[in-house]
């Protein structure tokens, strides 16, 4: 009888924090909702150390702190949503590091996909940005599978950036910038016509290299520009993420460790963007 009780008494719970999560959402709402929110989870290994545990759970935390985050931007209306999950320079770490981070991320991407997840429940298309190659094969079979179950799921967007530099997206832009622009060249000098010099002109002008041509083959090409990236445990810098799309994106930067970031967090994030929202859109219309 008591256990019935408390079942009933948990749900009833529940649902109120739900009703009053969402009537929050909708005061939110009068408001301009960024289309576009960036994370960078930081203080996992914090968090363990200050709870005396191992550092397993601390990662284990923090993804459940994400799934909470994906539910409350996604009832809030955003669109996409990226995380940095791995750096490329997370490889200099220890060997047993490296090694457990590998066998979380793939048993978390797995966890994605669960029928009751959220991931399901709001019909999410996962998108993996990176380096992937650098990916041991057994996270690479992960990834695509993941990919390819959401495929259809048009909603939202999660990106999950796994060895990821700005750096090494920014040389991969250009390189794949100039290797089109070669083909071109190629092609066009293999099918020359009698028109070869006026065409030879067009092609000269046509083959620069533009703006437009490097952040269409960035990594992060696939979705607008962030309008608030939010580092946890008070750290400011970027540590080289998104440094080509955050010109006129509001860095907010909470001293909560990440596993223990909640919904005030969040909401105080929106609020802000809320209040720049005619700065940034002035800025924007300058560039």
């Amino acid at each position: 009888m008591l256990k019935t009780i408390d079942g009933l008494a948990r749900r009833l719970v529940g649902s109120s924090l739900v009703n009053m999560r969402r009537f929050l959402f909708r005061i939110l709402s009068v408001g301009p909702i960024p289309n576009h929110i960036a994370f960078i989870l930081d203080g996992h290994r914090r968090y363990a150390k200050q709870r005396n545990i191992a550092e397993g759970n601390g990662h284990r935390a923090g993804f459940l702190a994400l799934m909470s985050m994906l539910k409350y931007c996604y009832e809030l209306g955003v669109k996409y949503m990226t995380i940095y999950v791995f750096s490329i320079d997370n490889f200099k770490r220890r060997p047993e590091e490296v090694r457990f981070l590998m066998d979380l991320m793939m048993e978390k991407i797995e966890g994605l996909l669960e029928q009751e997840s959220v991931i399901n429940e709001y019909g999410v298309r996962i998108h993996f940005v990176g380096n992937l190659n650098l990916l041991e094969e057994p996270v690479r079979v992960a990834v695509e599978k993941a990919t390819q179950a959401t495929a259809n799921n048009t909603k939202s967007n999660l990106l999950i950036c796994m060895a990821y530099t700005s750096s090494d997206e920014i040389v991969h832009a250009v390189k794949a910038s100039c290797q089109e622009k070669w083909n071109e060249i190629q092609q066009f000098n293999a099918n020359q016509s009698p028109n070869a010099v006026t065409a030879g002109e067009k092609l000269e002008r046509d083959h620069f290299i533009y703006l437009v041509d490097i952040e269409r083959h960035t990594y992060m090409g696939l979705a607008p520009e962030p309008d608030i990236l939010i580092r946890t445990s008070g750290t400011s810098r970027l540590s080289n993420f998104l440094l080509w799309q955050t010109t006129n994106c509001l860095l907010y930067s909470p001293k909560v460790l990440f596993p223990a970031i909640g919904l005030r967090h969040l909401v105080w994030a929106v609020l802000n963007f809320q209040r720049m929202y005619p700065h940034l859109e002035k800025e924007k219309k300058q560039l």
